[in-house]
């Protein structure tokens, strides 16, 4: 292919000048947009239902597959996963066995609001000890007090 300059004479395009400006200012753009997004959606991904639960001298969480969380907050709504819709401690002690069954886990981590009252918590705690092979922890903040 050739091309004709201004003179008259024909040029390959071989020997045109190179232009090798790299416009990043729109890259840069969708770079800090995409930057605030995560940062704003992290906490959310991290999902959970929000509970203040009470402070001990606990060990920690040890890492499992399949964690399975059981919450229960201050105005006494149960929460089977992160997700999932609110329930009370009754409907929670007839829906519990028939997950266990179908579920993939040994261990449910019950973490109660440490203003939450005891009497939804105990239904919690019963079913969970009822539940044939089924093992359970509460979840506790760890405090820095002396021993």
């Amino acid at each position: 292919m050739s091309l004709t300059g201004t003179n008259g004479h024909s040029r390959r395009r071989s020997d045109l000048p190179l232009n090798a400006e790299i416009n990043v200012t729109s890259l840069v753009d969708v770079a800090f947009t995409l930057l605030v997004i995560f940062i704003i959606a992290a906490p959310v991904l991290q999902g959970g239902v929000a509970v203040s639960v009470p402070t001990a001298q606990v060990q920690p969480l040890t890492a499992e597959e399949h964690p399975f969380f059981v919450t229960l907050t201050r105005s006494g709504e149960v929460y089977l996963t992160q997700n999932s819709k609110p329930m009370t401690p009754e409907e929670f002690e007839k829906a519990f066995p028939q997950l266990a069954r179908a579920g993939n886990f040994k261990t449910v981590y019950v973490r109660g609001d440490s203003l939450a009252y005891w009497g939804p918590m105990l239904k919690i705690i019963a079913t969970l000890a009822q539940t044939t092979g089924m093992k359970f922890s509460m979840v506790g903040e760890p405090y820095g007090g002396q021993d």
